[in-house]
């Protein structure tokens, strides 16, 4: 749980790294306060709308664990695994959120992000987090296998973030480029560490499936960087710094929901397909004209697809589960197609949907973009300082 937390200032680098030189601080901010934001909300509510009691299998009873207040199995001897779903889950909660921020780079005021976190966790991620990991409807009635989030977090996400961009809008001067590669480096590294916690901590323990999707998380993150550099080669002659990154961030997404579905070896083909795969869906942007520039789009949500549908076709697991796992091309039953299928359509729509009303709501009631002006140096007219000092 602790290196999960190093995602955050990992995920705040790799942004701000990617972001022009007047938006770095601003893209911290943004990544940043959902530590607080959202884990108000997960603490108060948000745990019982996830994994609390359902109702009618379209969200939990967010009074089943309201403020934990006088929960009788956290704060007492005995209460690990209670307090460990807690403390895990408001992390995930916390992240989801933050990968988001892709969507509003450079024009988005401060203070409607504030407010959009908690609405979009609210009416988001929590229906979609009790759908999946709780007892929903999505969970209890389709056959689906979603290991670690592939489908609530990485793919509501990715297209929550190309919903939030197209209700904003394009910024005014598309012309920054990243800012610092080096920063972009060491966020993608601080990620990974902490993506291994992720996955490895999502088997509740230490554990041999801890150790099985560590090692799985691990190798697709390293063939993600070639497949996604092999792409680049092919495409434009020369592979880059900011590909590789975004290669091992691909790998890694795509990983999470098949951990503990895939053999070493499919770890390794899953990684180099989402790598080469998420390449070519970032290119989709500049088509369909939309200002999603960090592309958590294409990494996130589309490499959450390419996991889970590895998963339907390549899934190779007989001692990591209690049902062994079989895909299609291994003998599967072709309804765990159906299934994925299903998950990952309710997934996307709903979270760019959901998301899309958000904030034109939230537009028409207290004008969520920056001014003309304050969009021309975010970082000092939102927070008064800058990252670098010129002088």
């Amino acid at each position: 749980m602790t290196v999960v937390l190093l995602m955050f200032p990992g995920l705040a680098l790799l942004y701000g790294g990617m972001a022009g030189t007047k938006n770095v601080l601003n893209m911290f901010a943004m990544v940043m306060t959902t530590l607080g934001t959202v884990t108000i909300i997960y603490v108060l509510y948000g745990h019982g709308m996830v994994l609390g009691e359902s109702l009618g299998g379209v969200i939990g009873n967010p009074l089943d664990y309201f403020g934990m207040v006088g929960h009788d199995q956290v704060g007492v001897d005995g209460g690990f695994a209670e307090t460990l779903d807690l403390a895990f889950y408001t992390l995930f909660a916390c992240i989801t959120v933050s990968i988001i921020a892709s969507g509003a780079l450079g024009r988005m005021k401060f203070s409607a992000w504030m407010v959009f976190s908690v609405v979009w966790a609210t009416l988001v991620y929590f229906p979609l987090g009790h759908w999946v990991f709780g007892d929903g409807w999505l969970g209890a009635n389709v056959n689906f296998h979603d290991y670690a989030g592939g489908t609530a977090v990485h793919m509501a996400s990715g297209f929550g973030a190309l919903a939030l961009a197209v209700a904003l809008g394009p910024r005014r001067n598309l012309s920054a480029r990243p800012h610092s590669l080096p920063l972009v480096l060491l966020g993608t590294g601080i990620l990974w560490m902490g993506w291994l916690g992720f996955n490895g901590g999502t088997a509740a323990g230490a554990n041999y499936v801890a150790q099985y999707t560590t090692m799985t998380t691990l190798f697709a993150g390293g063939t993600g960087m070639l497949g996604f550099m092999a792409f680049e080669k092919f495409r434009d002659g020369k592979a880059t710094v900011l590909g590789m990154c975004s290669g091992i961030i691909a790998g890694l997404v795509a990983i999470t929901p098949a951990a503990d579905a895939v053999d070493p070896f499919g770890a390794l083909a899953l990684g180099f397909i989402a790598g080469a795969f998420v390449a070519w869906a970032c290119t989709w942007k500049t088509k369909l004209g939309v200002d999603e520039s960090l592309d958590a789009f294409a990494v996130h949500g589309m490499g959450g697809i390419v996991g889970a549908m590895f998963v339907v076709f390549f899934g190779w697991a007989t001692y990591t589960n209690d049902e062994p796992i079989r895909g299609i091309f291994f003998g599967g039953d072709i309804s765990l197609l159906w299934g994925e299928l299903i998950a990952i359509g309710v997934t996307c729509i709903y979270a760019f949907g959901v998301t899309w009303i958000i904030a034109k709501v939230m537009d028409k009631t207290m004008n969520i973009r920056v001014s003309e002006e304050d969009e021309e140096d975010l970082d000092f007219k939102l927070h008064g300082q800058t990252a670098y000092d010129y002088n």
